[in-house]
């Protein structure tokens, strides 16, 4: 993600169903292999933002694979069981049609994923561990439909304490993103829900600042509270704008198109 509530684009969002279970809906136990991330994190990712080189990545690659993706992998393994299938991504960036060439990602992530468009993330880098939820870079007719809930009035209610109930039990905020600069063409700029309204898309997060903790199994316990809080977002994407009419019209696969 960049920000705190936002999924990396190059990652994408992701569903709000993963094997047939509500992303974010505790249905199982979690695990207990992960013990936290190696102390060469940060060093090894402040050293990658210096030099982003096949060089320094094959000199490196042991302390990624031993503090870094192992960790992660056990860590995915342990919320698996309440969340769903988790997916680790690669180190790899695809820059097939990018014009930043830099050939590898500069943190660590995984994501909870699903075809109706909402995600649950983790991220680890040198800066910052954030965790985010909801629904990223929807596509036009997904959008349409966010902004019809709105406009409806009781859906927009409910959202209101669904947002704040993720705040206070687990710090998650709203993010603005990039809002639309105006009201969105059909509603008018002194709409009471306007804030809303200017969303592209609807995501919640939170980040915290290189600790110690983070070589503990605190990490866990703090991304398990987090996507738990979390669930009742999905669940409100899920009931009130559904998955996409063309599952390959992403925004994100369109390089995250502005101005709808």
């Amino acid at each position: 993600m960049t920000g705190a509530g936002a999924p990396d684009r190059e990652h994408g969002g992701a569903g709000g169903r993963a094997g047939g279970r509500a992303v974010g809906r505790a249905v199982g136990r979690v695990g207990t292999s992960f013990s936290g991330f190696g102390p060469d994190l940060v060093a090894l990712y402040e050293g990658l933002a210096a030099d982003n080189g096949r060089a320094y990545w094959q000199a490196h690659r042991r302390v990624y694979e031993e503090q870094v993706r192992g960790p992660l992998e056990a860590l995915a393994a342990d919320l698996a069981p309440v969340f769903g299938e988790v997916k680790v991504f690669r180190p790899n960036r695809d820059v097939r049609f990018s014009p930043d060439k830099r050939p590898y990602q500069e943190h660590a992530a995984m994501v909870v994923s699903a075809a109706a468009g909402t995600a649950l993330y983790f991220q680890v880098s040198a800066e910052e561990l954030l965790v985010a939820a909801g629904l990223y870079a929807p596509t036009p007719d997904q959008l349409q439909r966010f902004r019809r809930a709105v406009d409806a009035g009781p859906p927009a209610a409910e959202l209101d304490r669904v947002v704040a109930g993720a705040e206070q039990e687990a710090g998650l905020r709203l993010s603005a993103g990039d809002p639309l600069k105006t009201a969105p063409r059909g509603y008018p700029r002194d709409h009471p829900r306007i804030d809303l309204l200017r969303l592209r898309s609807l995501t919640v997060g939170r980040s915290w600042e290189p600790a110690r903790w983070w070589q503990t199994s605190a990490v866990r316990d703090r991304v398990v509270a987090a996507w738990t809080a979390a669930g009742p977002l999905n669940a409100w994407c899920d009931r009130h704008v559904g998955p996409p009419d063309h599952p390959r019209e992403r925004a994100a696969d369109r390089g995250g198109r502005r101005g709808r």
